[in-house]
């Protein structure tokens, strides 16, 4: 049994251009980290990616160690880690940047990415692993989706052996959850697992934080939903590749449209 978020029911305005090429940039990265042998993918690894010791220590650096926050947020330590990463980014990122614009999408990951790799460094600043990923950044994504469009359903798929179904559980849940789930972890997880759950925790407070300077005026904050919770869609395979915001969206404005013309 698990639960796989998709998809959100929330349709964005404008085509999201620049969340288009944050993911085509971070793949065409991984990908080119993929035909490395594995001692030089360490090497870049180590060099591109946020050292704690050398951002906020003494420690030498191939590269200035803050341009490290930014080169480290387009590459990954493997398939799962790119596309957990990716696949957050275009379900949540379309609407965000939807409601600040390219220019200030940009300053506004690049500024959650700061925060997130800020955190993680002050909490061990003497470590000597590197990170890399998109998770910080992602991560204030996700806060400021929470604060934009908290009631907002994200269509989530269930699947227990044979039976399969598709729930439209609110956003403040599914995003409440996760980042719940990074406090927990980052409380009772030792050193050395390889995942910085405080950077997680920094970008999406820093993104919770921001979104109110950086929305447009006249973008409103707590948006109500496009779409009712918690109704279940039964699905076969093959119909989750139709299944997107807008036909969720338009099926039940029309069935809406139909209640109420038969009352």
């Amino acid at each position: 049994m698990f639960f796989f978020p998709f998809s959100d029911d929330n349709p964005a305005t404008n085509r999201p251009i620049v969340c288009y090429l944050l993911i085509g940039i971070s793949c065409f990265i991984f990908l080119w980290q993929a035909t490395l042998p594995t001692d030089l993918n360490n090497n870049a690894i180590y060099n591109f990616g946020v050292v704690p010791a050398a951002l906020l220590g003494e420690k030498e650096a191939y590269i200035p160690s803050f341009l490290t926050i930014f080169s480290s947020m387009f590459m990954h330590g493997g398939w799962m880690h790119l596309i957990g990463n990716m696949l957050f980014l275009w379900i949540f990122g379309d609407n965000v940047e939807d409601s600040m614009g390219k220019v200030k999408f940009i300053c506004f990951y690049l500024l959650s990415g700061i925060a997130a790799a800020l955190l993680q460094a002050i909490i061990d600043p003497t470590s000597e692993i590197p990170m890399i990923g998109a998770s910080g950044a992602i991560a204030g994504v996700l806060g400021a989706y929470l604060i934009l469009y908290p009631r907002a359903n994200v269509n989530v798929l269930f699947w227990l052996i044979i039976f399969i179904t598709v729930i439209r559980v609110p956003a403040f849940i599914v995003l409440g959850v996760w980042i719940i789930s990074q406090f927990f972890s980052a409380s009772f997880t030792g050193d050395g697992v390889g995942v910085a759950y405080f950077a997680h925790i920094g970008g999406f407070i820093a993104g919770a934080l921001l979104i109110a300077f950086f929305k447009d005026p006249h973008v409103k904050l707590f948006s109500q939903p496009q779409t009712k919770a918690f109704k279940t869609i039964n699905l076969d395979m093959k119909d989750l590749v139709s299944l997107n915001k807008k036909t969720s969206f338009m099926d039940d404005f029309i069935e809406d449209a139909e209640n109420k013309k038969r009352h």
